[in-house]
C-alpha cells in the first residue's frame, strides 16, 4: 500500500469529512461528502526519508544483535554459576556428613575416656578409700625442696608455707616433679611393697578393714600385726600428731586449733584456741609436743611463737597459756622436749634452732646453723624443718632443707656432727631410744640410718673428743638406706623397743621397717591424702597419723 506523504513527513493525519446537514423548519438538504484526498506515489517520498528509515532498522538489529549476545553471555554465566552451587552443595552436604561421623566418634570416645576414668577412680577409692569425714579443704602450701639442686629455684622461702611438699594430695608443681624424678633411688630386691597390686596379694599377706588395708612383704616373717583403732575427723588439715607419755592421749594441730583425744575412747576432751592471737586469717599449728608429765602442752605456729599451755589434762577448766616464748625470726617447725621435762628445744626455717628453759620461759641455747652450702647462685637455704633430742639429752638433731642433718651438743652449743647423703631436703629426724641411731626421712624418697655410736662416745669421753669430731665433721655414718617410698617421705619415729622405723609419705602409705635389715615389714594405706605426721606411743602398741585429708588414726599395732 502506497505510504502517505504526510505519513513520513510527520504532519497529522485528517479526519474524512462528515456530511454536514442543514435543516430548517420547512425543509432539509443533505450536502455531498467532500472528495478524500488523493493518495501520494511512492515516487513523491523523498530519498533522504527512505535511507534515513534503512539506518533506523540497521540500528534496531545492531541493538538486538548485541542484546542477542548479551543474553547468550548471560546464560553462560548462569549455567556456570548454577554449576558452581551445585557443586558447594555438594560438599556442603560431604562436611555435614562428616561432621556427623566425627560427632559420632567424640561421642564414642567420650564415652570409653568416662569409662576409663571411673575404673581408675574405683581402683583408686579401693586403694585409698575416703574417710566419714567432710571433703579435706586446700591445706597451707609448703615450701620447695631443697638439696643442691633443688634450692636453685630460690634461697627462700614464702612464710606461709608448710616445710614439705603440697599436702592437698594435688600432684606438685613441675618443677618439684622434675626434681624427684631426677633423683633415682637404688632399689633392692625383694619387690617394694608400694609396687604391689593389693587385689593381687594372697589373704596371708593381706588385712583389709572397711577402708584401708595392710599388705606385708613375702620375703620375711610376718612379725606384726595392725588394726584401726579410732578415726578422728577434724575441720581442716592436720598439720601434726604427738601422743602423751603415757599414751593415754594424743594431741593434734590444726588451722588455729590444738585439739587433745582419749587414745581409748576416741573422744575430744578438749579444744585449745589462743584467743589473743592478732593475726587474721588462717593460723597453722605445725608442730606440738606434751610435757613428760602430761601436764604441758607446747605448740609452734606460723606467727614465729610457742604455747606453752599451763594446763591440767586432767582438769580442763585450768587450761591457759603459761608461757609464750619469742625468738624466732621465721615459722616453728617442730618442738620436742627433754625426758626430764625442763627443756624444749624448737626448730625454725630462720635456721636455728633453740634450748628453751620451760620454767623461766627464756631461751638458753641458740644452735645457728653457719657451714651453709653454695651453689652458683649463693648459699643453699638451711631452714631447720625438724628436730629431735637424743633420750639422755645431751644432742639435739635437726633436718634442714639444704639436704643436711646436723647434730649438736646441748651442753657447750657446740656442732659435732653434720651427717650427709640425702639428694633432697630432710623433712624429719627422729633418735633411737639408746640414743645410738639416728633417723632421716627425706623428700629424695628414702629415710637413712645413722650410726651414732662413736659421737657418744666422745660426748661421754671414751673416745675421740668433740673438738677432734668437730673438725673431722663427726663420726657419724650411714649404716643403711631404705627404699620403698614413691613420694617424698614426710615424717618418721622408731618404736619404743628400737627394733622398727615407722615412716609417712605423701604417697598417702605408712611403712613399718626393721632397723636391723632394713627389709619393710608392712605396708598400711588408709588416708586418703598425704601422711604429714606420724608418732608412735612410748608406751608402746599405738601408732597415730595425720593427714591431709582432715583425719586423724590412731592404729594398734604388735605381734600377731
Amino acid at each position: 500500500m502506497p505510504v502517505s506523504p504526510s505519513l513520513l513527513s510527520g504532519a497529522p493525519r485528517q479526519r474524512a469529512a462528515h456530511p454536514i446537514v442543514l435543516s430548517s423548519t420547512s425543509q432539509h438538504h443533505r450536502l455531498p461528502p467532500a472528495a478524500a484526498p488523493s493518495a501520494a506515489p511512492l515516487s513523491a517520498v523523498p530519498p533522504a526519508s527512505i535511507a534515513r528509515l534503512g539506518e533506523f532498522f540497521d540500528l534496531i538489529k545492531a541493538e538486538f544483535e548485541t542484546v542477542a549476545q548479551d543474553g547468550g553471555n548471560w546464560k553462560v554465566q548462569r549455567d556456570e554459576y548454577e554449576a558452581k552451587i551445585s557443586q558447594q552443595i555438594n560438599e556442603l552436604g560431604m562436611i555435614r556428613q562428616s561432621l556427623y561421623e566425627l560427632e559420632a566418634t567424640h561421642a564414642k570416645v567420650r564415652q570409653e575416656y568416662e569409662a576409663e576414668i571411673a575404673r581408675l577412680r574405683r581402683e583408686l577409692e579401693n586403694r585409698g578409700p575416703p574417710g566419714n569425714g567432710p571433703a579435706p579443704t586446700s591445706p597451707p602450701h609448703l615450701p620447695p625442696a631443697g638439696g643442691a639442686e633443688g634450692n636453685e629455684r630460690g634461697s627462700g622461702y614464702p612464710s606461709a608455707q608448710l616445710p614439705g611438699p603440697p599436702l592437698n594430695g594435688a600432684d606438685a608443681s613441675a618443677s618439684d616433679r622434675k626434681e624427684s624424678r631426677s633423683v633415682t633411688p637404688t632399689r633392692s630386691p625383694p619387690t617394694l611393697l608400694s609396687d604391689l597390686d593389693p587385689d593381687n596379694v594372697s589373704r596371708e599377706l593381706k588385712k583389709e578393714g572397711s577402708d584401708w588395708f595392710a599388705i606385708w612383704s613375702s620375703h620375711s616373717k610376718k612379725q606384726l600385726d595392725v588394726s584401726l583403732v579410732h578415726s578422728l575427723v577434724h575441720d581442716t588439715v592436720v598439720c601434726c600428731v604427738k601422743f602423751s607419755n603415757d599414751g593415754k592421749y594424743l594431741a593434734t594441730g590444726c588451722n588455729r586449733t590444738a585439739q587433745i583425744y582419749d587414745t581409748k575412747t576416741g573422744a575430744k576432751i578438749c579444744v585449745l584456741l589462743d584467743e589473743s592471737a592478732t593475726r587474721t586469717g588462717d593460723l597453722y599449728i605445725r608442730s606440738i609436743c606434751f610435757s613428760p608429765d602430761g601436764k604441758y602442752l607446747a605448740t609452734g605456729a606460723e606467727d614465729r611463737q610457742i604455747r606453752v599451755s599451763g594446763m591440767d589434762i586432767w582438769d580442763i577448766k585450768q587450761q591457759r597459756i603459761r608461757h609464750l616464748l619469742q625468738g624466732h625470726m621465721q615459722e616453728i617447725y617442730s618442738l620436742d622436749f627433754s625426758r626430764d621435762g625442763r627443756f624444749l628445744v624448737s626448730g625454725s626455717g630462720d635456721k636455728s634452732a633453740r634450748v628453751w628453759d620451760i620454767e623461766k620461759g627464756v631461751c638458753v641455747f641458740d644452735l645457728r646453723i653457719e657451714d651453709f652450702i653454695h651453689n652458683e647462685h649463693g648459699p643453699i637455704d638451711a631452714g631447720i624443718t625438724s628436730v629431735a633430742l637424743s633420750p639422755d639429752g645431751k644432742l639435739v638433731a635437726a633436718g634442714s632443707l639444704d639436704t643436711m642433718v646436723r647434730v649438736w651438743n646441748v651442753q657447750t652449743g657446740q656442732q659435732v656432727e653434720r651427717l650427709k647423703g640425702h639428694k633432697d631436703s630432710v623433712y624429719s629426724v627422729a633418735f633411737s631410744p639408746d640414743g645410738k641411731c639416728l633417723v632421716s626421712g627425706s623428700l629424695d624418697r628414702t629415710l637413712r640410718v645413722w650410726d651414732l655410736t662413736q659421737t657418744k662416745r666422745a660426748l661421754d669421753g671414751n673416745g675421740p673428743s668433740s673438738k677432734d669430731a668437730a673438725e673431722k665433721g663427726g663420726f657419724g655414718s650411714c649404716a643403711s638406706t631404705l627404699n620403698g617410698h614413691k613420694d617424698y617421705v614426710l615424717s618418721v619415729a622408731i618404736s619404743p623397743d628400737g627394733r622398727w622405723v615407722v615412716s609417712g609419705s605423701k604417697d598417702r602409705s605408712i611403712q613399718f621397717w626393721d632397723i636391723h635389715s632394713g627389709q619393710a615389714q608392712f605396708m598400711l594405706q588408709g588416708h586418703k591424702n598425704s601422711v604429714i605426721s606420724i608418732d608412735l606411743a612410748r608406751s608402746g602398741g599405738l601408732l597415730a597419723s595425720g593427714s591431709g585429708d582432715c583425719h586423724a588414726r590412731i592404729w594398734s599395732y604388735g605381734p600377731p
